[in-house]
């Protein structure tokens, strides 16, 4: 199964920005839509963002649009969230995740946990007001 890290998560200051960067090892993920989710203390895990294989579609949860983008390099087996005009409400940890189906071209519904089946360990983002 394919080990997936997170980084680029820390501590800033809100209007600030931040990089989140997740690697793929041990298998290619350049088949599969990749997602970022949240989860802050005493919530549940919520969908962020999802890009599918190809770059060809990408979704956003409306609390992050307009602020959030994310994108990826197959070449590398790397996937990006980039943060911008970040908010205290935006302070979780962040998950990437692997679609468990392969060659998805996209949602016609919500974006779930349960669609993918690869995660990784989590990384910390706190936005100080």
């Amino acid at each position: 199964q394919v080990q997936l890290v997170e980084s680029g998560g820390g501590l800033v200051q809100a209007g600030g920005s931040l990089r989140l960067s997740c690697a793929a090892r041990g298998h290619t993920v350049s088949w599969c839509a990749m997602g970022w989710f949240r989860q802050a203390p005493g919530k549940e895990r919520e969908f962020v963002a999802a890009i599918t294989w190809n770059s060809g579609n990408r979704y956003y949860a409306d609390s992050v649009l307009g602020r959030f983008s994310t994108s990826r390099d197959n070449v590398k087996s790397t996937v990006y969230l980039q943060m911008n005009s970040l908010k205290p409400e935006d302070t979780a940890v962040y998950y990437c995740a692997a679609d468990r189906d392969s060659f998805r071209s996209g949602w016609s519904r919500a974006v779930e946990v349960a669609d993918f089946d690869s995660w990784g360990q989590g990384t910390q983002v706190t936005v100080s007001s």
